[in-house]
């Protein structure tokens, strides 16, 4: 058996860590919406996995329910994340060609 080409090795590795900083700055522009309550709360998180918006029906708030409107808001802003953290993984995992790349998920990534 011949010896691996060590420098190729290292080229192949620099390039996939390139790769992986370009979908980083890629998936930061991104965003993943989910809603609560039929639509009364939405929530958008970035590629980040970091909410960018909550957005909450006028009716909702002058209904005075105020456990029901963080009930909502709890579940859209996870339900968002959870958008986004799949969204992510399958992104990270299509570029690694099925690789497990633990230590280069983005910050916050489950890995």
């Amino acid at each position: 058996m011949s010896q691996p080409d060590i420098g190729k090795i290292l080229a192949q590795a620099q390039q996939m860590q390139s790769r992986m900083a370009e979908l980083q700055r890629e998936l930061a522009t991104r965003r993943y919406e989910a809603s609560a309550g039929g639509g009364m709360v939405k929530a958008v998180a970035s590629g980040e996995l970091r909410i960018v918006a909550v957005e909450i029906e006028p009716g909702l708030l002058s209904s005075g329910d105020r456990e029901m409107v963080q009930d909502l808001c709890a579940a859209a802003v996870n339900a968002a994340l959870a958008n986004a953290q799949r969204a992510v993984q399958e992104e990270f995992q299509r570029l690694s060609g099925g690789m497990a790349l633990p230590n280069m998920m983005p910050p916050g990534g489950a890995g």
